[in-house]
């Protein structure tokens, strides 16, 4: 109580400075604010239900309100967080709280930069270490600590960190440090030069006294002599990486090793103590393995007027690097104190979206190719394609995805093409035994403008699935999906779409009869604007399925319900 009472005065402190350090010439306050709002309809048809939101609560909210100070080379930010019977913690449960969720100040005194509270920043792409948040899934991997950062010339700097990395209103255990050098240079003729921007960067990770007791008592008590291994305090974790550019060139590599550590291996066979009814050790999947870690990441792109192709590759091996060593099985992306590139590629129609390949740290050998070219300034074309299997040569996820788009000037908008994917279902989605699943799913969209202000936007996919050996389709087999959205700039857009289980497949739910049911799930939106503030009501129906945000995914429970956000910036 008494930590969250003088959290409170933190935040009323800084509103009352806030006021009277605007009266100062030149300063600036922002801020925005975020809430949601969810009503939960129970509808055991589709899966919603048996979590506390449908059997009792009913409603569940999550709200940010941010405030940021800037004035002479000073910033500081404070910001509120809510969360009322919310599941965006974790989907099957339930999570109430409030209090600040960030707060920080920085000043740059010359050349040096010192920054205190919860900051987000990464080395390099991530690959090692990266705070940072991702509301969509309740992620905020903040640290919280102090940051030295020092212009060492006009391209060249260095910076430091400390702290532990934030768990909603609390801290981890771990401590983290560590620190990084990036540059700037450039060879050869002024007028085309090749440039380089190198970094490396270093992270430590310490865990704490309880977290190596917890993990020594748990290979004690639960394995076998011949899988016990070592534990160890400390582990680190190097990168290198560069960018090089020339004319329409750029080649981004980075390099990363972490020492060796104990890592939950999910797919490791464990020999228990326990003993079946024979006297024989009992087996079971998913233990804990004492191994170093290697990532190698590439991306190599070429644009000109007309044709832009990028090439993207990646191995990882046992990259496993959390401020804990525990897995929390309701939520697979805590504790993360990096971020692993994804190799798929982002698809935002309804269907497309729906089987996403969430990055393996264990093992992933994957490569991408992203094509594009225009014909025209009406004709343009785009290919991409993707493939990710594990390090035993398991495939894991493929994708083929074309697109043709027509566009004729202040009248229409016309694009359309074909998805084909592979998702291994059995990995991503722990579902042992089923086949993969293989999809076909041919889309278009149609955009036509009545006016400046008003448009129609017309979408349609259909998803074909495959067949297993006894003749069912995959998952939940065939599905069409229609959406049509009208536009009355600035202020109105509505919206309503249908997703329909047109051919019901295995996981699809059974009616009384004992057949499949051929579900309808809708969805109705109205959007509002004005000015700085927009508002949303919406109806929606959703299957389960893979949610995905920034390269982070995880297993969404289906929902049924009315939705309202407010988003406001000032």
């Amino acid at each position: 109580m008494l930590y969250k009472q003088n959290k409170f005065f933190l935040f009323l402190f800084f509103l009352l400075l806030s006021g009277s350090l605007l009266s100062q010439k030149g300063a600036k306050i922002s801020g925005n604010l975020q809430t949601n709002g969810n009503f939960f309809f129970r509808d055991s048809l589709i899966g919603a239900f048996n979590t506390p939101q449908y059997d009792h609560q009913l409603f569940g909210a999550e709200t940010w309100l941010n405030l940021n100070y800037n004035y002479k080379g000073f910033d500081a930010g404070v910001r509120f967080d809510m969360f009322n019977n919310s599941n965006a913690l974790t989907p099957l449960g339930s999570y109430t709280d409030e209090g600040i969720g960030r707060w920080f100040v920085s000043k740059k005194i010359q050349k040096l930069e010192v920054m205190g509270g919860y900051i987000y920043d990464q080395i390099g792409s991530g690959i090692i270490y990266r705070a940072y948040e991702e509301r969509g899934l309740l992620i905020d991997q903040a640290l919280k600590g102090v940051r030295l950062t020092y212009d060492l010339t006009d391209d060249w700097r260095v910076k430091g960190f400390t702290g532990r990395q934030k768990r909603q209103f609390d801290e981890q255990t771990s401590v983290i440090k560590g620190g990084a050098i990036e540059g700037f240079f450039a060879l050869g003729d002024s007028l085309k030069p090749v440039t380089f921007a190198p970094s490396f960067g270093v992270v430590n990770r310490t865990l704490s006294d309880d977290l190596v007791q917890g993990l020594v008592s748990t290979i004690a008590t639960t394995y076998t002599p011949v899988d016990s291994l070592g534990v160890k305090y400390n582990t680190f974790a190097f990168s290198l990486s560069n960018t090089m550019t020339y004319g329409p060139i750029s080649w981004y590599v980075e390099g990363a090793y972490k020492t060796p550590e104990a890592i939950f291996d999910p797919l490791a066979v464990r020999t228990n103590k326990a003993r079946d009814s024979e006297g024989n050790p009992i087996l079971s999947l998913g233990k804990f393995v004492f191994e170093p870690g290697s990532v190698l990441y590439s991306s190599l792109s070429y644009a000109k007027k007309k044709f832009a192709v990028t090439v993207e590759g990646k191995r990882t091996e046992n990259f496993v690097l959390r401020a804990t060593p525990f897995l929390r099985l309701e939520k697979l992306n805590d504790g993360l104190i990096n971020f692993l590139p994804p190799m798929q590629r982002v698809n935002t129609y309804r269907l497309l979206a729906r089987y996403n390949a969430a990055t393996q740290e264990i093992g992933e050998l994957a490569y991408q190719v992203d094509a594009r070219y225009r014909a025209s300034k009406k004709l343009s074309f785009n290919v991409n394609y993707s493939d990710i299997k594990d390090l035993d040569n398991v495939q894991l996820y493929r994708e083929i995805f074309t697109e043709v788009q027509y566009k004729k000037r202040r009248k229409f908008q016309l694009l359309g093409g074909v998805q084909l994917q592979t998702y291994n279902q059995d990995r991503f989605e722990a579902k042992p035994g089923v086949p993969n699943v293989e999809t076909i799913t041919p889309y278009f969209e149609y955009l036509h403008k009545f006016s400046r202000k008003k448009s129609l936007r017309i979408e349609g996919q259909y998803m074909i699935t495959g067949e297993d050996d006894k003749g069912d389709k995959h998952d939940y087999g065939d599905w069409a999906f229609a959406l049509a959205e009208f536009s009355m700039a600035p202020h109105w857009t509505f919206t309503v779409s249908d997703m329909y289980n047109a051919g019901p497949g295995k996981n699809s739910p059974v009616g009384d009869d004992g057949n499949k049911l051929a579900l309808h799930y809708p969805r109705f939106d109205v959007f509002y604007t004005i000015k700085n503030n927009r508002f949303s009501l919406s109806y929606i129906k959703q299957v389960e399925g893979v949610v995905c945000s920034g390269g982070i995914c995880r297993l969404e429970p289906a929902f049924h319900g009315v939705r309202m956000t407010v988003n406001s910036n000032f």
